[in-house]
């Protein structure tokens, strides 16, 4: 057996660098680092020299680094990954957000955080967390619950056991999520002879699961027996690149597609089975649709609780409810009906099956009634006004200035749920949505992961100054490597969707908006200056009008391009939405907070 001496970490670096996917291009397109005493000896020295065949990008937090090779994979539906390594310590937890957000959303993601000494001779190493009871417990522990795979590499001829399980769960269909290999130190710069054959290129193929015939006869007589089907159409339907397959089985069979957040875009807005967003940031036809439905449908969705309106929605009593989810996992909630598949194959083996077989297609003046309620909401304002623009008006003039090739992207705040019942996504990817983690700070980050993920698209991040000010610095790496994104910043002074939030359930407004927290001194943030400082093009505008110039602008920009604009923190599409289970205090001094609860039991009982 022919043999090469290496380092662990060129060793990993080497492996990882032939990984393919099926297309022949390196399933990790490149490693975020930022280096401290835990990974630059040994990690640092074995990236330099293949920066050529897995680039290296350095950020300016690691988390930041995180949501950009999230996003980065999102975008590319799972084809294509990043890998992120810190120092021990702080480096190290900064990245357990991400994690976690990889871990909701199925999002494979390589973290590679340096560790303590494994010979343990310098102990305790700077920034080692020591357990007083468990001398083999680091930092590192905290990413167990948000891994999918973690290993601790305390001999470099572990890696020949660990890397590939790693690129197993990284490219598995159903598993798929975090990895975490935590590396030693000591044991990245430990020399070991290693079989050549280590280093072969690999092919990983999207493994495509095929329904159990059980499973598939099952469903198929549920769907005969139905009388109005709808399908739910969720994140897995992208990740499967089933999208025209789902417009076909919708066609072929009459059967109306409602979208959640991380399924959006999965069918053309316009087209007449798209009847739209559901739940609780829903359209009004699509929950009409799923109010009256007697068979759901589910395809590639977890069922959370902002698509089922904390299980309210679905009111027919006769509701039967299947899951086609590659994941048993979630093909099994709620007493689903299960058929464990990929979203292509198990879409195609129904569709065959069914020949013929066709539902009555609803009615289309069901969207027409709904897009004649908001998209006046949407429409450039009277300047006249003179009042603060609103957040639907804001997303109008991003809709105007939009094209075939925009990609409109958001995670947190009053966007996602603005956007998820306003915007119309004109083809698949054209909607990019982190809302299983719904993380605050994954924008600016996101949206550069997203450009360089697709450089031909026209990436637009819509933020609001609270989520803008969670985390930021990324906009400076952007600038730094070249990375064209449109920010559009919308200040309402605070956390406007939750100040609302916090009204509806009966309590007072009260450290959400600034100005209603404690303070000396008024706050008054100059976003301009800030972004500007970072080096990207920054401007503020006062109205819609300017608003739209401004994004005209942007389109000519070479560099990151910041719109800054002020709104009004407490409109919110009056339209469609759901109930949602937000728990309201029994007993409150309060005569809003008793009635918001008489109103949240009320809701219980009618969901119970």
């Amino acid at each position: 057996m022919k043999t090469i001496r290496l380092t662990a970490a060129q060793a990993m670096v080497r492996y990882l660098g032939n990984q393919m996917n099926e297309d022949g291009v390196p399933f990790l397109a490149g490693i975020w680092a930022i280096f401290g005493h835990g990974n630059v000896a040994g990690l640092g020295e074995a990236l330099y020299h293949a920066k050529d065949t897995l680039p290296t990008y350095r950020g300016h937090n690691e988390q930041g680094m995180a949501h950009a090779a999230l996003a980065y994979t999102k975008q590319q539906a799972r084809r294509r990954a990043m890998a992120v390594t810190s120092s021990i310590g702080p480096g190290a937890t900064n990245m357990v957000t991400a994690a976690a957000l990889a871990h909701v959303n199925r999002l494979p993601l390589l973290l590679i955080p340096g560790d303590v000494f494994a010979g343990r001779g310098p102990d305790p190493v700077l920034q080692q967390i020591e357990d007083f009871n468990d001398g083999t417990i680091s930092a590192n522990d905290c990413f167990k619950p948000v891994s999918r795979y973690f290993d601790r590499i305390t001999r470099p001829e572990q890696l020949l056991v660990a890397l590939p399980r790693a690129m197993a769960i990284l490219t598995d269909p159903a598993d798929c999520g975090p990895v975490t290999l935590a590396f030693c130190q000591d044991v990245q710069a430990e020399a070991f002879d290693w079989p050549e054959s280590f280093f072969d290129k690999k092919i990983w193929y999207q493994r495509r699961i095929r329904p159990d015939a059980g499973e598939l006869v099952r469903v198929l007589d549920t769907i005969r027996a139905a009388k109005k089907p709808v399908i739910v159409a969720g994140g897995g339907v992208h990740y499967s690149g089933a999208c025209e397959t789902l417009k076909s089985f919708a066609e072929q069979h009459g059967i109306p597609v409602v979208e959640s957040q991380a399924g959006k875009s999965a069918l053309p807005w316009d087209h007449p089975l798209n009847m739209g967003p559901v739940g609780v940031t829903g359209a009004a036809s699509a929950n009409k649709v799923c109010e009256d439905a007697d068979l759901v449908l589910g395809v590639g969705t977890r069922f959370q609780d902002f698509t089922t309106g904390s299980w309210a929605l679905f009111k027919n009593p006769e509701r039967k409810l299947v899951s086609i989810n590659v994941a048993a996992y979630d093909a099994m909630k709620h007493g689903a009906l299960p058929m464990q598949c990929d979203a292509m194959v198990g879409l195609e083996a129904l569709s065959a099956a069914l020949a013929d077989f066709a539902f009555e297609v609803p009615s289309e003046s069901l969207k027409a009634d709904w897009f004649a309620a908001v998209d006046p909401l949407t429409a450039a304002p009277d300047e006249e006004a003179n009042a603060l623009p609103t957040d639907q008006q804001v997303i109008g003039a991003v809709q105007r200035a939009s094209t075939n090739d925009t990609v409109v992207m958001c995670a947190a705040g009053t966007m996602p749920g603005e956007l998820h019942k306003l915007w119309k996504s004109p083809r698949p990817g054209a909607y990019h949505m982190e809302y299983g983690y719904s993380c605050m700070g994954y924008e600016i980050a996101g949206a550069m992961g997203i450009k360089m993920a697709q450089p031909d698209r026209d990436v637009i991040c819509m933020v609001g100054d609270g989520s803008y000010m969670m985390m930021n610095s990324e906009l400076a790496t952007a600038v730094m490597m070249g990375v064209k994104i449109t920010v559009v910043i919308t200040d309402n002074r605070g956390y406007g969707c939750i100040n609302r939030l916090q009204m509806g359930t009966g309590g007072a407004e009260f450290n959400n908006l600034l100005d209603h927290a404690y303070h000396v001194t008024p706050a008054n943030i100059d976003f301009v200056q800030h972004t500007a400082s970072m080096g990207a093009t920054s401007v503020k505008v006062a109205s819609v009008a300017e608003l739209e110039d401004a994004l005209q602008k942007a389109k000519e920009a070479t560099a990151p391009f910041v719109i800054v604009i002020d709104t009004d923190p407490y409109p919110s599409t009056p339209d469609g939405g759901h109930w949602w289970d937000v728990a309201v205090p029994e007993v409150s001094e309060r005569a809003e907070v008793n009635e918001a609860r008489a109103n949240y039991l009320k809701q219980l009982a009618y969901r119970n």
